[in-house]
């Protein structure tokens, strides 16, 4: 019996050390995305060289639309503990809900994501729509 309790609080501590390290190194958590400036470094880290002149946050930090002055647009959303991003194009499938803006990309294992862009969803919107032209 005793060595099974001793095996038991040697994991035990195995784990929470672990969990010490994950903590200490910043690992995991809720990453979100906290403002615009912090949007546009995310966004050129995934798109070497892309400057946004024009940004629509989520309001709960999980994603964003971006267009730099070429008029391209870049949608990022988060992805477990960080950002993955996607250069939209005419293969974009958006639905607008109010308030709401569903964007679908022609990559599916990117999926979907529902921003909530407030009163800005209506002209990125027709933003997206313009690139099927």
């Amino acid at each position: 019996m005793m060595p099974l309790l001793v095996k038991l609080g040697v994991s035990l501590l195995a784990i929470l050390a672990l969990a010490g390290v994950a903590r200490i190194l910043k690992l995991g958590g809720d990453v979100r995305i906290r403002d615009a400036a912090h949007a546009c470094e995310i966004a050129d880290e995934l798109v070497c060289g892309f400057e946004a002149v024009d940004v629509a946050l989520d309001r709960a930090g999980i994603g964003a639309l971006l267009r730099d002055a070429q008029g391209r647009q870049l949608l990022i959303r988060r992805h477990g503990a960080a950002f993955a991003g996607r250069l939209l194009d005419a293969d974009v499938d958006a639905r607008l809900d109010q308030d709401f803006l569903t964007i679908g990309t022609s990559d599916r294992r990117f999926g979907t994501i529902t921003l909530y862009l407030g009163e800005a969803a209506a002209s990125w919107a027709a933003g997206l729509r313009s690139l099927k032209a």
